[in-house]
């Protein structure tokens, strides 16, 4: 969805029906748990009984003729008392269970020690300052420095620590100035996508007196007179605070002036029949064109512009439309007078760079540069006046070139060693540039590169290290394996090289699968202390619906292709077995977001392939998925219910609705923990609530389901951005405690 590269850390409706039949309560059902005696445990877990959510079997819909009841939708209500209580019960539950015994303390330490290491940004260059981001270690959110000079002693210039007591505060959406002397920022509050924006003077250091609020998905775009910038925002809410349920629709564009209140601000653009419609709009760089990207799904986009040049903004613009069909997707590079570049998967599925000019739409779009045939090219960025750096992906790898904007051809290759370039910063008027490395054993190496100096090689700026941490110690490799189809699938595999192949050892799985979203190389501390804590092996399979292989890829795991994301990663761990990396016992999968729906899915498919799973804020109701918050913009990847062919597709593979009662012990569900959050107004907490209390009614006096089946809820958290180093140290710590128990791991020291 964002048109940005990631960032300094690296991870997307009708009002809630209410629940009025009766009193709150959460009843206990008879079905009770056989728990075994934890391997690196002297307690046994004793037996206890799910809470039980109520039924209301009067709720039920007929969707192309067929009635789906829905028994669970009043905890879609987050107000209601009665899903409250219900939350509360099942932490009750989950907590005892992974803090007892002392593996969650122990590997809580350790995480704690493993995470503590200091994390920069690349710096960026915003009139004669740098700016960059640091963490010390232990930071709740990351700080903003400030330099005069890349030689100078860095000041905080803005730290969001000092915002909250409990580091829930976090910056989100900040931007300055093309002089560097004024910045916008972004505020989100507990995880919730609603950013409150304001403006600070650098020089000073001082805020502006305005706040603007009821803006989401945020991205400022100011004009080159420091007046002010264009942000889109929503209507007002009667509850906004990432806890309400209610799709986000008829979003508008609007020029904001410095110092004003929000009252004043100037609509610039609005599209009352397309409510759906998201508007994210760009100036160039050259200062005279206003670009309007538009979308309504989480691909695709309609590209437009209004001429802002010496332009007084009182009101809406008249923009002229250049792509007016959603069937591809556009991201400006720069502009050499009416002539503007653009990365595109228009007519190239790995993208390429085309120019079209503004002034003579008729003709025909120039080819830049072609469309590599394997490599995708993932981002472009405009530096040192007339060229442009491509970042391309490569079997999941990084490979960085830079071309001329003149004619587009190579003139220089960065040499990048396996894994990926995780930052970027760079402007079309400085010469030199930053780029930030990472891989699966290599936390952070920042270079620089000055294209002034074109003889010299990039320099090593700076480099992030692990106290008692030897990456030597580990291998990393990559597999190819076949899928059910036959299609070949790449595959990450690290653990330790003096571990080798063994059945009996634990395997963390972890998959994604969507939006054109790639899986690379990163650096995991969670992941490493899993290989050190169990002398354990991680996965990383690339399946499709990501983006590593360009739109082929996407499209090959999306809509009714999508049972191919499920496919692939069951194919996953059926290698890792043949191979004797492990066995269906000790393998864990793990996914979050719409990898929380593969999760989910793969559960009800194929539950003695895997030994545990962790479904991290899933989509899990694909029936209502639209409903809600943002919900329909993912029918570009999910389907829409209302056509017959996505409707049978959807119910075919929707974990709430194919939860099923086991018939034998082979049968039985793997370990399962759902975790999601209070204020994650992305997916909401009801598609994990529904689901967990479907799956407590199918195992109700089930005999053959011993394995725990639980609900974590987080407060004052959201889908995952700014979520402070606390809490996600926390989360960590529940998921590798809950794996040492339910996949029998000895815990090392």
């Amino acid at each position: 969805m964002l048109k940005t590269l990631k960032s300094f850390h690296k991870t997307p409706i009708l009002q809630s029906l209410k629940s009025h039949l009766t009193p709150p309560t959460v009843r206990s059902s008879s079905a009770t748990l056989r728990f075994f005696r934890s391997a690196s445990s002297s307690s046994i877990m004793g037996p206890f009984k799910y809470p039980e959510a109520r039924k209301d079997e009067t709720i039920v819909d007929e969707i192309h003729g067929k009635k789906i009841p829905d028994p669970y939708r009043w905890l879609e209500d987050p107000d209601s008392p009665e899903t409250q209580k219900y939350v509360e019960s099942q932490n009750a539950i989950v907590k005892p269970f992974l803090e007892e015994g002392g593996e969650w303390q122990k590997l809580n330490a350790k995480l704690t020690k493993f995470w503590n290491y200091e994390k920069y940004s690349c710096p960026t260059r915003h009139g004669d300052r740098y700016f960059f981001y640091k963490n010390t270690g232990l930071q709740n959110q990351n700080v903003l420095y400030v330099q005069t000079s890349l030689e100078a002693v860095p000041e905080v210039f803005l730290d969001p620590n000092t915002l909250s007591d409990d580091g829930t505060i976090a910056l989100q959406g900040s931007v300055f100035s093309d002089d560097g002397k004024l910045f916008a920022y972004g505020l989100s509050e507990s995880g919730s996508d609603w950013v409150k924006i304001k403006v600070k003077d650098v020089e000073t250091g001082k805020d502006f007196p305005e706040t603007l609020v009821h803006t989401k998905f945020v991205r400022c775009a100011w004009t080159l007179d420091n007046k002010g910038f264009f942000y889109p925002r929503y209507p007002k809410q009667g509850k906004a605070d990432g806890v309400e349920t209610d799709a986000m629709q008829n979003q508008k564009l609007y020029y904001h002036r410095v110092g004003d209140d929000q009252e004043k601000d100037v609509l610039i653009a609005e599209f009352p029949e397309e409510p759906n419609w998201r508007l994210m709009p760009e100036v160039s760089h050259c200062g005279k064109y206003l670009i309007l990207y538009i979308m309504q799904g989480c691909k695709d986009m309609l590209l437009y512009f209004a001429k802002i040049d010496g332009v007084d903004i009182q009101g809406k613009q008249e923009f002229v439309k250049v792509v007016d069909k959603f069937e591809a997707d556009f991201d400006y590079i720069t502009n050499e007078g009416s002539v503007f570049s653009f990365r595109t998967n228009k007519n190239a599925k790995n993208y390429h760079v085309i120019n079209i000019d503004f002034d003579n739409l008729d003709a025909e779009w120039k080819v830049l540069v072609p469309e590599h045939p394997k490599n995708v090219l993932d981002w472009c960025h405009c530096v040192d006046k007339d060229k442009i750096i491509l970042g391309y992906i490569d079997d999941v790898k990084s490979v960085l070139r830079a071309n001329s904007l003149v004619d587009g051809k190579e003139i220089f290759k960065f040499d990048i060693p396996i894994g990926t370039i995780m930052g970027f910063s760079g402007e079309k008027k400085y010469s030199e540039v930053f780029y930030h490395f990472v891989s699966f054993l290599t936390p952070g190496v920042i270079y620089k590169f000055d294209f002034a100096k074109p003889n010299e090689k990039p320099t090593l700026f700076r480099e992030v290290k692990l106290e008692n941490f030897d990456g030597s110690q580990y291998e990393v490799e990559q597999k190819f394996y076949k899928s059910k189809d036959g299609e070949k699938i790449p595959m990450f595999i690290i653990q330790k090289k003096s571990s080798g192949k063994d059945k009996r050892k634990g395997c963390l799985l972890y998959g994604y699968g969507g939006f054109n979203i790639n899986i690379q190389p990163s650096f995991s501390v969670t992941g490493l202390v899993f290989i050190d804590s169990f002398d354990g092996v991680l996965a990383y399979p690339n399946i499709r619906g990501g983006g590593e292989y360009g739109e082929r890829w996407h499209d090959g795991g999306r809509l009714l292709n999508k049972q191919n994301c499920f496919d692939d990663f069951q194919a996953a761990a059926e290698f890792l077995v043949a191979e004797g990396y492990t066995s269906p016992d000790k393998i864990a999968i793990q996914g979050g977001s719409n990898g929380g729906l593969l999760v989910g899915a793969c559960i009800n498919q194929r539950p003695e392939l895997f030994g545990a799973a962790v479904a991290q804020v899933g989509v899990l109701d694909m029936l209502r998925f639209h409903k809600f918050t943002i919900g329909q913009a993912w029918q570009s990847d999910y389907g829409d219910i209302e056509d017959p062919k996505h409707f049978e597709n959807l119910l075919k593979y929707s974990p709430l609705h194919n939860v099923r009662t086991p018939k034998s012990a082979k049968e039985q569900y793997p370990a399962t923990m759902v975790l999601t959050a209070s204020h994650d107004d992305r997916v909401s907490p009801l598609h994990s609530l529904k689901f967990v209390a479907a799956l407590h009614e199918a195992v109700k006096g089930c005999e053959f389901q011993t394995n725990p089946l639980f609900l974590r809820v987080y407060s004052k958290a959201g889908h995952g951005f700014g979520k402070p180093t606390a809490k996600k140290i926390e989360e960590a710590s529940d998921i590798l405690a809950f794996l040492c128990k339910t996949l029998k791991l000895d815990l090392k020291a």
